[in-house]
């Protein structure tokens, strides 16, 4: 399941609804090996997070922004204050 839902990312033009789905099987897979004791739960974490690493980048690259436009930056948290 992995494996598919990153060649739909690579490879072949696929819907983006397919690698979303194909996404969510591989999610699933995933924490179904981690119920019954495959894989680890921070293996099965890791693995997931690049998985939704790479789909935000393919999605990311369909819907990108015009050139010369630089998102805002965001403010700075407030600066803690310690103890006295």
């Amino acid at each position: 399941m992995i494996v598919k839902a990153r060649r739909s990312f690579i490879e072949s033009p696929v819907a983006e609804a397919d690698r979303a789905s194909l996404t969510v099987e591989a999610i699933r897979s995933l924490d179904r090996a981690s119920a019954k004791g495959i894989l680890h739960r921070n293996n099965v974490a890791r693995r997931k997070a690049r998985l939704m690493r790479q789909l935000v980048k393919v999605a990311g690259t369909a819907a990108k922004a015009p050139a010369g436009r630089k998102a805002a930056a965001a403010p700075a948290p407030p600066a803690k204050k310690g103890k006295k």
